[in-house]
């Protein structure tokens, strides 16, 4: 078995982000941006090895108040007034979050910079697909393309998650490693599709919990979601080549979605999976791989 990447933590947009890189510096550079409230490892060791073995040096990092990167000084953002302000027709309150997506995007730029990366390829997942939009149309000298996997527009009318998948999304955390643990698990298969396995959701939350476990920064973070609105026009001022992959089976981000991040973007390229839920499966990676390589080398 190939020996796990050492992690390091690097200065970045005025944060400290943890890091860690697969493959050759030498080849083009992937980025890779991990969804709410999830850590880097979320993207699995085998499925970034395996983005490298396509000749790319894949690079993972935890957002901000997640993992070992920087966690948000005071008390968390008030969630439940936010939503009670996005269900109104008014406006959201200036400066009702301490950062935005954009801010989130900028991150990940900054992480390029003290990388000495010029531009790279970059690839999001969920919270991470929205924030890899924000890279697209706000650093376009940074990107050389765009991969938005099981994420939405910002639009309230797509997208949407199932009132079972967004319950479980949003318990409050109980005590103790083992609750927690299980926890995950359950969110776990009710938000997946149907190629989940319940041995390897435990794995993961086993070793989620073990490296990091810091449920306030869930807050945050989806503070930086709800206060960052539609991105529907902008992602028509994207140039980059732009993929868009989404689960048919997603319940958290309905697959419309994905449709109309398609949509928004011109000549964007669209891969629905039918077997794909909120999650990334192993047996769908050579799929994905292939998608991915596939925009990759369109630029």
């Amino acid at each position: 078995m190939a020996a796990h990447p050492s992690q390091s933590v690097i200065p970045a947009n005025g944060l400290e982000i943890c890091h860690q890189t697969f493959g050759r510096p030498e080849d083009p550079a992937l980025l890779l941006v991990m969804g709410f409230s999830a850590q880097m490892t979320a993207w699995p060791d085998d499925f970034c090895r395996g983005l490298a073995d396509h000749g790319r040096f894949v690079i993972r990092f935890d957002n901000r108040d997640c993992g070992h990167s920087s966690k948000s000084s005071g008390p968390p953002p008030n969630v439940t007034g936010l939503m009670l302000e996005a269900g109104s027709s008014g406006p959201m309150t200036p400066g009702a979050a301490p950062y935005t997506l954009s801010d989130m995007a900028a991150d990940a730029v900054g992480l390029l910079d003290s990388l000495g990366i010029e531009r790279a390829h970059v690839v999001g997942a969920s919270m991470g697909g929205m924030i890899v939009q924000h890279i697209g149309f706000e650093h376009p000298d940074r990107v050389h393309s765009v991969t938005s996997i099981m994420s939405t527009t910002g639009h309230p009318a797509v997208g949407q998650a199932s009132p079972e998948a967004l319950g479980a999304l949003l318990r409050p955390p109980p005590d103790g490693r083992e609750a927690c643990i299980e926890q995950s698990v359950s969110t776990s298969r009710v938000i997946s599709g149907p190629l989940w396995l319940e041995n390897e959701a435990r794995l993961r939350a086993a070793r989620s919990y073990d490296r990091m476990y810091y449920p306030i920064g869930a807050a945050f973070q989806l503070a930086a979601i709800m206060v960052s609105g539609d991105r529907t026009e902008r992602l028509a001022d994207v140039q980059a080549p732009f993929l868009v992959i989404h689960g048919k089976a997603d319940p958290l981000i309905d697959v419309s979605g994905g449709l109309a991040t398609a949509e928004a973007v011109p000549n964007a390229d669209l891969l629905v999976l039918h077997a794909m839920g909120h999650d990334l499966p192993r047996p769908l990676f050579p799929q994905l791989f292939g998608a991915i390589h596939g925009i990759t080398e369109r630029s």
